[in-house]
């Protein structure tokens, strides 16, 4: 675990410096049965069972060593040392009649504020007052902290696979954490000048790499040359969806099983993922319609995260992830239609190289030196690439349980970049699979159109599956 963001880490605190609506924290709201005697956990049960827990994430107790990036080196991760883990979870009751609704208009406001940067930058809130004695815990992390996957898999470090685990025991750092810096110490007026050579360095092996592996140096050329002409020359339609930004949000949220979506790969082809990006696509041409928006003949087009971590990495912070650019059919009435044509996209996409050309524009990106960084990072976000993020992220397909309560449904949040007013999370658990619709207030007040026609895009492909389920086998 180094000390200093990378190039990609920092982007996500550049973009919201850049514009007070982009807001870069991800996170999502974890619904719980009661507790086996009924009721909740108390707050302060919470606060010690994740102070003994995130010991073994140290970065939780770190913040940054400057609230903003640029000149001549990135931030450090330091130790805190007023840490305190009160400060970062709160307690909240929610109004009666404790719903989905209720609870969806609370995260939307909760998500809806910044980190503060002077702080370790993750929150938690224990919510109370569900319906039939259920309760809930919400977290919010900066997206420089941890991607999407790493943040399921610190997930599975604060729960717990069965409903009554050995005590967990306080880590060796519980008293003392080791200091943030693990190389020698120079003069604070020389740090900048040397990690701006530590700079230089990471650009020279970047072309040392090259060199050493012409046909890999070739193949990524080639990548992000076919990526370069394909959607940064034909650029992302322009849309409604894609408007100047606030920093308050709506939220919805839309659950189906996961055995429904594989049987809809089963009957109508493709992966579980192309019958998620169909659905969406149905919810995203219902919005335009009840706009009166036409929707553009070549679609709107989704910016799709890929994860590129390891196996190894199952603890790693940080970000390692790529993107796909996939066209959604909107314009095409059938759904039938429509869900082949993104399965035709994804295919030719994942055989094109296409995640290989993003992650080497991401690569040459990073060799901008801070001071430039802020400016040329925002390209990679901008509108003329994609109109809306679409992020589907697999969780843990068995049991989990917090102070013994089981764990039914976890609503997934993903953060809005400027100019993109609408955002879609979806996150499998346990047979489930929620889609969590995130929106700006101001210029989607319509959110319950997109949540809807995301519901109707999956009970249409249902249909479809049905009907190709009843047709005789021709032998």
């Amino acid at each position: 675990m180094t000390d200093a963001l990378t190039p990609l880490d920092a982007t996500f605190l550049e973009l919201e410096q850049q514009d007070e609506g982009a807001l870069m924290h991800i996170g999502g709201v974890m619904v719980f049965e009661a507790l086996p005697g009924g009721g909740s956990p108390h707050v302060e049960d919470l606060r010690v069972d994740l102070a003994r827990r995130l010991d073994q994430l140290p970065r939780y107790a770190q913040r940054l060593s400057s609230a903003r990036t640029g000149r001549f080196s990135w931030p450090r991760w330091t130790e805190d040392e007023r840490f305190d883990i009160d400060a970062h979870i709160s307690h909240v009751v929610l109004p009666v009649p404790g719903g989905v609704r209720e609870l969806c208009d609370w995260a939307a406001d909760f998500y809806s504020h910044r980190l503060d940067r002077t702080r370790p930058l993750w929150e938690v809130a224990l919510i109370e007052g569900l319906k039939d004695g259920r309760w809930a815990i919400a977290h919010k992390t900066h997206h420089c902290l941890v991607d999407g996957v790493g943040s399921v898999n610190v997930a599975y470090l604060l729960l717990d696979s069965e409903p009554s685990p050995p005590a967990v025991q306080a880590g060796p750092h519980a008293q003392a954490r080791p200091k943030a810096s693990g190389g020698p110490e120079f003069p604070r007026l020389l740090q900048p000048v040397i990690q701006a050579a530590q700079a230089g360095t990471h650009a020279a092996q970047a072309g040392v790499q090259a060199a050493l592996h012409p046909r890999e140096a070739l193949a990524r050329s080639r990548s992000l040359a076919e990526l370069i002409v394909r959607d940064e020359l034909i650029g992302a339609p322009r849309s409604s969806l894609n408007v100047r930004i606030g920093s308050t949000r709506r939220y919805r949220v839309r659950t189906v099983t996961l055995a429904d979506l594989k049987a809809v790969r089963r009957q109508l082809g493709g992966s579980v993922n192309d019958a998620v990006l169909a659905a969406c696509t149905t919810g995203l041409r219902e919005l335009l319609l009840a706009r009166g928006e036409p929707p553009p003949p070549r679609g709107l087009r989704a910016m799709v995260p890929m994860n590129l971590r390891a196996s190894t990495e199952q603890l790693a912070l940080g970000n390692r992830i790529s993107s796909l650019f996939v066209e959604l059919p909107v314009a095409t009435q059938s759904p039938r239609e429509r869900h082949r044509q993104i399965v035709r996209a994804t295919e030719r996409l994942k055989s094109s190289g296409a995640a290989v050309g993003a992650s080497t524009m991401v690569d040459l990106v990073a060799l901008a030196p801070p001071v430039l960084h802020a400016t040329v990072a925002r390209s990679l976000y901008a509108t003329r690439l994609f109109n809306l993020t679409i992020t589907n992220v697999p969780g843990p397909q068995m049991p989990l349980y917090s102070f013994g309560a089981p764990l039914c449904e976890v609503y997934p949040v993903v953060p809005l970049a400027a100019d993109h007013a609408v955002g879609i999370a979806i996150f499998s658990f346990n047979g489930l699979v929620t889609f969590g619709v995130i929106a700006d207030s101001e210029s989607t007040p319509d959110i319950d159109v997109l949540a809807d026609g995301i519901e109707q895009g999956i009970a249409e492909l249902l249909e479809l599956a049905d009907e190709l389920g009843r047709q005789p086998t021709v032998n």
